[in-house]
């Protein structure tokens, strides 16, 4: 039985065990069927092409996972080309038909993925929030009261809801992030022409990107990696030139002050705290930041001269065909009109002043952490007042492209209801697109949220992004050094960064030991024991803060190598044997962690 949501982990591990790309198809087919939000598809791929997309794809590679997205089901947003489908941008009257596919999604086909149809979005990729669009608007797959986020709406509810393994989305002000949020995805926003948009409906053609809706950080920078690459036939494609960020010490730029806007949504507000919080136990260094010359920024490109390339990309269409735009779009295109060549000339200017002080804001951090979007709306609020809620949705979003800036959005978690999901975006310089991988995977992890509509799904460890090799050397802590615990600050402190949580090898003890100050565990390791493992982390500190740190381990503690649950041995924490003689055995708990929390609930 498949799970709820088509992770690539899972469905490899599926392929390797058996199952047919067939299979897979027929269970795609049953669930599309079943779907109860009517507005996700624009083009679904008929059930017998699906089938023979199948065949073929057996018959071209036969080998399970013999190609990297081997049977591997995508949807496309209706402004991408899929050869065979109609092209619509959300607008019958503007529909073509290509006979090739955009370069993005022929790549996909290459390796092996299966194309299930063509979804919904705001008309012409113009909104944040879904409800744009002739066919209805896609809704968060945990309210349907509630809008799903925009443009690439149908998009990101396709893989929320498990029809898909992941989806292409596009972004020009954040369309590939803010629909994660709000559908409990990671969005993956690369810099702009790392991707080629060659087959892709233009909004602004200037600062258009392909993004990808995904499970995991891992699952999207895996197709990101399939789609990326120099594109001849698009002129604004990029060759890449990979930056690096520290893996140690990370410097995380965090909103201060008058710039915390959150429209009256405490519950993003407070989520995005705990995110802040959760960052800093991980090993970042937390540093407050003027979002200021980014929110102006942000500005120019919805109120300044970049919405007439809005304008050029559909001006003839628009000249012929103005009754058949959506009444929102069509006055926010027209719009464009206001704006003369003096006015592009003075934008652009304006555009790279502010660059000049983000400049200085980039020396204070590394990356930045910002709320996905500040707050969300239902459908009936958004109809209601449609362009300055939407408004809201970009505050932190639409500044990305125009500053040249790679991010990932991640989930956040959900709020103190247990309702709605929110999300946080992690953005980097250009080109730090892997740079940002795996924090923003060790901060989705760190979180808890589950993937799409499946809260409790726990993401596979064969998806995770490994940091890039800085030379530091791992160590496992047990107890009073795990994240939160009173001694985690002197590894947080001395550069550490958490790499994971996982459990021990199933042959190790665990024991609360007597007139430790801080109280402190002993873990031991027993040939032929039985047991579920204990839960550990695992860090990373550089050899001379290793060396350092380990100097200080007070007897009966020390390290030694400790097997974990994935069969690798990591040095770590141990204890002579003699301190558990007369030591209370806590192994059933499960961890240190959970026998704390036990212990205070019971003297509570």
């Amino acid at each position: 039985m498949l799970p709820a949501i088509l992770d690539l982990a899972s469905l490899q591990s599926a392929y390797a065990s058996g199952l047919s790309p067939l299979d897979l198809v027929e269970e795609v087919i049953i669930r599309r069927k079943a779907s109860d939000d009517p507005a996700i598809f624009i083009t679904p791929t008929p059930d017998d092409e699906l089938r023979a997309a199948a065949k073929a794809l057996i018959s071209r590679a036969p080998d399970p996972n013999s190609l990297p997205l081997w049977g591997i089901p995508f949807a496309v947003k209706d402004n991408i080309d899929v050869a065979g489908l109609p092209t619509t941008a959300a607008c019958p009257a503007f529909a073509y038909r290509p006979d090739k596919d955009a370069t993005v999604v022929a790549r996909l086909r290459a390796a092996g993925a299966l194309v299930i149809g063509k979804t919904n979005l705001d008309q012409f990729a113009t909104g944040l929030n879904g409800t744009r669009s002739p066919h209805g608007a896609p809704r968060s797959v945990f309210d349907k009261d509630y809008v799903s986020g925009g443009s690439s709406s149908g998009s990101a509810v396709a893989t929320a809801s498990g029809l898909a393994s992941f989806a292409l989305g596009t972004d020009t002000a954040g369309s590939g992030r803010v629909p994660a949020a709000f559908n409990n995805l990671v969005g993956i926003k690369p810099t702009p022409g790392l991707v080629p948009n060659v087959g892709v409906v233009p909004a602004c053609r200037s600062v258009d990107v392909v993004t990808i809706f995904a499970a995991t950080v891992g699952d999207g920078v895996a197709i990101r990696k399939v789609m990326e690459g120099y594109d001849v036939a698009d002129p604004f494609s990029r060759k890449a030139a990979p930056a690096s960020l520290l893996a140690s010490g990370l410097r995380v730029g965090v909103l201060d002050g008058a710039e915390r806007e959150f429209f009256g949504n405490e519950h993003v507000e407070a989520l995005y705290d705990a995110a802040i919080e959760r960052a800093r136990a991980l090993g970042a260094t937390i540093v407050p930041f003027d979002y200021a010359p980014f929110r102006q920024a942000a500005e120019l490109l919805y109120n300044g001269p970049w919405v007439a390339e809005r304008l050029a990309a559909v001006k003839d269409f628009l000249t012929s065909n103005a009754a058949d735009f959506d009444p929102t779009v069509r006055t926010i295109i027209e719009g464009a009109r206001a704006y003369d060549a003096v006015d592009a000339f003075e934008g652009r200017y304006k555009l790279e002043a502010l660059r000049r002080k983000t400049r200085e804001e980039w020396e204070k951090a590394d990356i930045l952490m910002l709320p996905t979007s500040p707050t969300t709306y239902t459908v009936e609020e958004m109809i209601a007042d449609p362009i300055t809620k939407n408004g809201h949705f970009g505050r932190y979003t639409n500044f990305v492209n125009l500053l040249d800036c790679a991010a990932i959005a991640i989930p956040a978690g959900f709020d103190a209801h247990g309702h709605l999901p929110a999300g946080v975006t992690l953005i980097g310089p250009a080109f730090t697109d892997d740079a940002l991988a795996p924090f923003a995977d060790a901060m989705h992890r760190s979180l808890n949220t589950g993937m799409g509509k499946d809260r409790m799904a726990v993401i596979p460890e064969a998806s995770r992004v490994p940091q890039a090799d800085d030379g530091s050397v791992p160590i496992v802590v047990v107890g009073a050094h795990l994240s939160g615990m009173p001694l985690n600050h002197e590894l947080t402190s001395s550069g550490g960064y958490q790499l994971k949580t996982c459990r021990t090898a199933g042959d190790y003890r665990l024991f609360a030991l007597p007139g430790t100050v801080p109280p402190k565990p002993g873990l031991l390791r027993e040939p032929g024991f039985s047991g579920g493992g204990v839960e550990v982390e695992v860090w990373a500190l550089s050899p001379e803060a290793f060396g350092r740190f380990v100097q200080k381990i007070p007897a009966p503690l020390g390290i030694g190598k400790v097997s974990l649950d994935d069969g690798t041995a990591v040095s770590g924490f141990l204890c002579e044997a003699h301190a558990a003689a007369d030591a209370l055995e806590i192994t059933d708990f499960g961890g240190w962690r959970h026998y704390v929390r036990a212990k205070t609930e019971t003297t509570s």
